[in-house]
């Protein structure tokens, strides 16, 4: 009767701590979304955009229309962990390991050669790039962490060095690279709220700039 009584009394603590931390982690990826949407939004200045819900508390997709210097189209996805589940959330922490900010630029320059800067160890099941064996391959080190280099040619990567290198924290960059059949420049990255805007800034600026003056798109 004992045990029977401690874990009803269990089950009724885990449910308040459940509640408390439902509410507690839901009003924390709102603001953590509220905050990003707007720092984003605030640097790309977009003439026309779209929102898509992603469900429950997990993130949002974004589409920006830009027509202005360098950039046509800018969209991102943020996902963030399930803050607001005390079951999930410490899964998540090993599973996804932290939010993450999908970002995809179209420019109006021409993307002629592909390019790939990859984390080392990020990714458990590595994506799939087209004509990956018709790439060079080698391993550089950016940091302190080392990263995955698939090129054309080499002058391709050091550009994506030179924007790696020159974010906030060049660690949280997982995956960067250009694709010439999308015509993409591509972002995956750890975003941070206190440097989010210093960053989205960097990307613009490298695709107004970089991207569109270097040897990318010639």
């Amino acid at each position: 009767m004992e045990m029977t009584s401690g874990l009803i009394l269990a089950i009724m603590i885990l449910a308040a701590v459940s509640s408390i931390q439902f509410y507690k982690g839901r009003k924390l990826n709102l603001q953590i979304m509220q905050h990003y949407l707007r720092s984003i939004e605030d640097v790309v200045k977009p003439e026309d955009k779209e929102y898509v819900w992603l469900g429950g508390y997990i993130g949002f997709r974004a589409y920006y229309k830009v027509i202005r210097d360098n950039i046509r189209k800018f969209e991102y996805t943020l996902t963030l962990l399930p803050r607001q589940s005390i079951l999930y959330f410490p899964i998540s922490l090993l599973t996804s390991r932290h939010d993450k900010l999908y970002i995809v630029v179209k420019p109006e320059s021409k993307i002629k050669r592909e390019a790939h800067l990859i984390q080392k160890g990020y990714y458990r099941i590595k994506p799939r790039i087209e004509d990956e064996e018709l790439l060079q391959k080698e391993i550089i080190e950016i940091a302190g962490k080392k990263y995955e280099a698939l090129y054309e040619k080499r002058r391709d990567v050091e550009m994506l060095r030179y924007f790696v290198e020159g974010m906030s924290k060049p660690r949280n960059i997982k995956h960067v690279s250009l694709t010439p059949k999308t015509n993409v420049f591509y972002v995956l990255m750890k975003p941070e709220p206190d440097t989010i805007e210093e960053d989205i800034r960097k990307v613009v600026r490298f695709v107004n700039e970089k991207l569109r003056e270097g040897p990318f798109s010639s």
